[in-house]
């Protein structure tokens, strides 16, 4: 019941002193002792007039509906009975603004408190009570509301958060939606860009959608499904209002972009709630349905962060990652694929490389001020070191890789695979060239993926395992569709030149993290990477194409050779005016090479400087630099969610090293050398079974000169390659043999412990 009184002015003090204790209350989640509506005349935003609050003391004419009769004394908050009163001037300190944005404050930690699962019952009750009398008692929607229009933006954005919650609330609580909150989010989402207070209509959707995924109840999906009905079609027309305007023609940008920024968060929302609740709005579709509205405005004039944003977004689109961050601890599983995935994949697959097509990468700033915490300005005083925006290559580089990988998966002809991936990998690597250095041009076009991606391990294993995707889908094409030994060379050519040979690629990865197995093992039990199943495929590969691995691995010998003796001053007495091709056939005679391994690893050919050939005896000198590995890390303790290895080939989606001092450059060789050859005491317990014989010699109280005659394949990188093998195999088999790792990596482990035989016969067919 209301009750209409004319009420007394009293100091404004006194009334922020009561508000004051009340957050202090609620804020430890204290029990309140008086009656429920004894505190809404504090919480009610009416109970003040924010005219009334002048420098002057004459009271206010207006009428206002009060609830309650309590006020707490100045030592708690228990029953000294007052009549209601009105609110009189006593400091600056104390304005309507500030007392406003405390009643809001105390809203929102109250419901904060009601939607914690630390909260006492007793106190949870009780502010469940008055938060229920509060919406029944005011129609505190509407005043919100109203607050959007104030200047404030401090008091805007407290009201809007104020608000959003009040709203989950009612969700929570199976109490219907204000009309009049509705009415007001259609009207300006319909209306927009007239209507300039849509910002705050998005703002507030999506903190409602956000507490949906942070809450812990049960009934999440039938909260959203509940929530979004109203605004399913009024968002659709919101969308294609917002990416339809001319954004040259218009006069306030900002506006525009501000809008932009919002719809976007809210895109994403509506995204992650498709891939973790089983819903199914056409909403939530959206950006599937017309992908091109959103990739324009990475073309428009627009400042790089908003480009950076759009880029970032359709990157987690195509990863199916869109609201990851939403998910982790107790937050909501992974959905089943819904029907229309496979569809709407393709589609924002085939949008990405028509952008492309038409000149996409072109639009990216990647050079320019260095992005920063807190903006791009830098001190007069402070050196700025302009670079590229590795974050903008990175996510251009995954937004064609994976598009690439989604559209060649429904893709039935094998020379339309090589004439797409050959126009879009050249137009990549030709994007990415001028922003590496050294540039591509001198390396294996396969090293694009460990360059681009060597501060992101997520994304650089994504792009590995997309790489490998298309490679396996090439690879049954061309089954089916090749037979003669010269067409696989040039299949073969193909790989190497456009940089998606998965033998490359792995190699390069390995000597990123120097053969350090305790990284690989970091990868295979953290939940943050798809590692694990790109590892088994790349080892299931491993199996049926060992012969082009290890001669892909005497060339990758090759080229460290080469850059050893240039480190080593050799250079000087090389021959200068030799061709690249002649350079590498003898480097490939030297190490007693395949002799058709030119054909297979045709790259070098194309690098833009000679190669300095060395005169070499049968037993060619090699120096240890390049075989020295880097010192292992610790293995993170976080865990991925795998029942067996074996799943993670079916699963969707799914550098560190210790620098050490030495004395000198020979010490630190030499030593790494004899930790690479020597095999420890416990050597045998890192199989799962007793070998047949030793992988690596026993080579025990020897000493090493700097450069040796040796064997190369003794030092070379598929004997560091198949050394980290075992040492990552006897890591799981330990932990697994005291239930310390994961999930059932059985196997994992058989694959691992094939390798060895691969090598075995690589090593005797030699």
């Amino acid at each position: 019941m209301r009750y209409v009184l004319a009420v007394p002015m009293v100091p404004m003090k006194a009334f922020f002193d009561i508000l004051e204790q009340l957050y202090k209350k609620v804020l430890l989640g204290a029990t309140l002792e008086n009656e429920s509506h004894d505190y809404i005349f504090y919480l009610n935003p009416a109970s003040l007039d924010l005219d009334c609050f002048t420098t002057t003391s004459s009271e206010c004419s207006n009428h206002h509906d009060v609830q309650g009769r309590h006020q707490p004394s100045s030592a708690n908050l228990a029953s000294i009975s007052v009549v209601p009163v009105r609110l009189k001037k006593h400091s600056p300190i104390y304005s309507a603004r500030e007392i406003t944005l405390l009643q809001l404050t105390v809203i929102k930690v109250m419901i904060t408190r009601i939607l914690s699962a630390e909260t006492d019952s007793h106190a949870k009750e009780k502010y469940r009570d008055v938060i229920k009398i509060l919406l029944k008692s005011s129609d505190i929607d509407s005043k919100l509301t109203c607050m959007f229009q104030n200047s404030d933006k401090l008091l805007c954005h407290m009201a809007a958060k104020c608000l959003a919650l009040l709203l989950y609330f009612q969700l929570r609580e199976k109490i219907t939606l204000s009309n009049s909150w509705v009415a007001f989010c259609q009207k300006n989402l319909s209306e927009y860009p007239e209507n300039e207070k849509v910002v705050y209509c998005l703002w507030t959707l999506t903190v409602i959608i956000k507490e949906i995924f942070k809450d812990t109840c049960s009934q999440k999906t039938e909260i959203l499904k509940q929530f979004l009905t109203p605004f399913d079609t009024i968002f659709q027309v919101f969308y294609n209002s917002l990416f339809s305007l001319h954004f040259k023609s218009c006069q306030d940008t900002s506006k525009i972009i501000n809008s932009m920024i919002c719809s976007l968060e809210l895109l994403e929302l509506l995204i992650a709630s498709r891939i973790h609740l089983k819903l199914h709005f056409t909403c939530q579709r959206i950006l599937f349905l017309k992908p091109s509205c959103v990739l324009d405005v990475i073309t428009w004039p627009v400042e790089a962060f908003v480009k950076r944003k759009f880029i970032i977004f359709i990157k987690k689109c195509l990863l199916w990652k869109v609201g990851e961050d939403l998910c982790w601890g107790s937050g909501p599983a992974l959905m089943p694929p819904d029907q229309y995935l496979d569809v709407d994949m393709l589609a924002l697959a085939d949008a990405v490389l028509q952008a492309v097509d038409l000149g996409l990468l072109k639009t990216l700033s990647v050079r320019g001020k260095p992005p920063c915490f807190g903006g791009d300005e830098v001190q007069p005083a402070c050196e700025c070191v302009h670079g590229p925006d590795h974050v903008i290559l990175r996510a251009a580089s995954l937004l064609i890789i994976k598009s690439l990988e989604i559209k060649f998966q429904s893709c039935a002809s094998a020379n339309e695979i090589k004439v797409d991936l050959q126009s879009f990998m050249s137009e990549l690597l030709t994007f990415l060239k001028p922003h590496l250095q050294p540039s591509l041009q001198s390396h294996n076009p396969c090293e694009w993926i460990s360059r681009v991606f060597i501060e992101q391990d997520d994304d650089m294993l994504e792009a590995a395992k997309a790489s490998l995707g298309i490679y396996l889908k090439l690879t049954r094409q061309c089954k089916t569709t090749e037979g003669l030994t010269q067409e696989k060379e040039m299949w073969n050519h193909h790989t190497h030149k456009y940089g998606y040979n998965p033998h490359c690629i792995f190699l390069f990865l390995l000597k990123n993290i120097g053969f350090d197995s305790s990284v690989l093992l970091d990868f295979l039990i953290s939940s943050e990477t798809c590692f694990l199943e790109y590892f088994v495929r790349y080892l299931k590969l491993l199996q049926k194409d060992g012969a082009s691995f290890f001669t892909i691995c005497k060339y990758f010998d090759v080229t460290e050779l080469k850059d050893s003796i240039n480190i080593c001053g050799c250079s000087s007495s090389l021959v200068q005016d030799r061709s690249s091709n002649q350079t590498e056939l003898s480097l490939w005679a030297a190490l007693g090479s395949h002799r058709n391994a030119h054909a297979s690893v045709p790259w070098a050919s194309d690098a833009s400087g000679p190669l300095n050939q060395p005169v070499m005896s049968k037993e060619p000198h090699i120096t240890l630099q390049a075989a020295a590995g880097l010192s292992p890390p610790q293995a993170s303790q976080s865990l991925v969610d795998y029942d067996s290895s074996d799943d993670s080939e079916v699963e969707v989606t799914d550098q560190h090293s210790t620098n050490s001092k030495q004395t000198s450059l020979q010490q630190e060789a030499k030593k790494k050398f004899q930790d690479t050859v020597r095999t420890g005491t416990d050597e045998k317990e890192l199989s799962m079974e007793p070998q047949s014989r030793p992988l690596v010699p026993e080579q025990s109280n020897i000493n090493i000169p700097f450069s040796v005659d040796c064997d190369i394949s003794k030092v070379g990188i598929s004997y560091r390659t198949l050394k980290c093998f075992q040492e990552l195999q006897g890591a799981i088999y330990r932990l697994q043999k005291k239930n310390l790792f994961p999930y059932n990596a059985t196997a994992l482990l058989k694959l691992l412990k094939h390798t060895e035989s691969i090598y075995n016969e690589s090593m005797n067919s030699l």
